[in-house]
C-alpha cells in the first residue's frame, strides 16, 4: 500500500503538475491555495483551490466572498490512492489555512467528456448545468476564452488567427459545465442539499 502525503507546494511544482497532468495545461490566475500530493515521497500532482473565475462566486448562496472558493484544478499523474481520499485530505488542509470557508464550488466540463464522476464519488451535491457559451478551437483543441487569456494573453479571434493562421482558429458553441457544491460546515449542509439536483 502506498504512503500518501499531502502538503503545501510551490507555484512551480503546482504549475508542473498542471502543465503535464491536467487537460487545460493552464494555471488559474489570482490567489491560489496550492496543495502537493506525494505517494511514497514521489510528487504525483496537485490540488488547487482559488477564488475562481466568477467575480461573484458567493452571491447565489447569500454568502460573503471570503466564505466560498473554487476547486480549480486536480492534476494528478498515475496514482494508487483514490481521488476521493486525496480530495478529503486537501479539504482538511484548506480549512486549516482558511477557517472561514464554508462552501467549495467546482465544475465538470462536458467538452472533455467529464460529468463529475470524482465529485459524485466524493459525495458532492450537483447544483445544475450552466448555460452553454462560445469557446475557441485552435488546431482542433477547444479552449475556454479565460484559459487562452492566461496562456496567450488574448482570446481575440483576430489576434489568434494572426498568431496561428486564419484557418486554424474558430469559434465553437459548447455545452455548459456541470456545477457541483461541497459544504464545509453542518449549518450549510441542509441548504445545499435542498438545492441539489440528480447527478447527470
Amino acid at each position: 500500500m502506498s504512503n500518501l502525503r499531502l502538503d503545501w507546494c510551490s507555484y512551480d511544482a503546482a504549475k508542473y503538475a498542471v502543465m503535464n497532468w491536467h487537460y487545460s495545461e493552464t494555471m488559474p490566475s489570482g490567489k491560489l491555495i496550492k496543495i502537493g500530493v506525494w505517494e511514497d515521497e514521489n510528487f504525483i500532482g496537485t490540488v488547487i483551490y482559488s477564488r475562481g473565475g466568477a467575480p461573484n462566486i458567493a452571491e447565489p448562496y447569500g454568502m460573503d466572498q471570503t466564505e466560498v472558493c473554487e476547486l480549480t484544478r486536480v492534476a494528478l499523474n498515475d496514482h494508487n490512492a483514490p481521488v476521493t481520499q486525496i480530495l478529503s485530505i486537501s479539504r482538511k488542509l484548506l480549512t486549516s489555512k482558511c477557517p472561514g470557508l464554508r462552501l467549495v464550488v467546482s465544475y465538470a466540463d462536458p467538452e472533455q467528456d467529464h460529468e463529475g464522476t470524482i465529485y459524485q464519488a466524493d459525495n458532492w451535491h450537483y447544483e445544475r448545468q450552466l448555460d452553454g457559451r462560445d469557446y475557441i478551437k485552435i488546431n482542433g483543441k477547444t479552449w475556454h476564452p479565460r484559459s487562452l487569456n492566461a496562456k496567450y494573453g488574448t482570446s481575440s479571434i483576430s489576434k489568434l488567427k494572426s498568431e496561428f493562421g486564419p484557418d486554424s482558429v474558430e469559434r465553437v458553441p459548447v455545452d455548459g459545465k456541470h456545477k457541483y457544491l461541497y459544504p464545509l460546515d453542518d449549518d450549510l449542509r441542509p441548504k445545499v442539499k435542498d438545492m441539489a439536483q440528480p447527478y447527470p
